[in-house]
């Protein structure tokens, strides 16, 4: 952390999940969501890199895939 950044990995079922859920959040009030709008940029950042980042998310296969992620990342009963 010493250049000022921090990194997190996820795998890609992760961010394809996690993706999905920012895009839902972020269509809704953030102000009502979240409390603290200095939050607010790094939700931001965190949704357009994974938009970037992710060409999963323009197939046209796109809700099977998501759902299959969502299962494979659900914990087993």
């Amino acid at each position: 952390m010493g250049d000022g950044h921090v990194t997190i990995k996820l795998t890609s079922d992760e961010a394809l999940v996690l993706s999905r859920w920012l895009e839902k959040l972020q269509m809704t009030d953030l102000g009502r969501v979240v409390d603290d709008p200095a939050v607010w940029a790094p939700v931001h950042r965190i949704a357009g890199t994974l938009d970037k980042e992710l060409p999963e998310l323009f197939a046209p296969d796109y809700d099977q895939r998501l759902e299959a992620a969502r299962r494979r990342l659900r914990p087993e009963d």
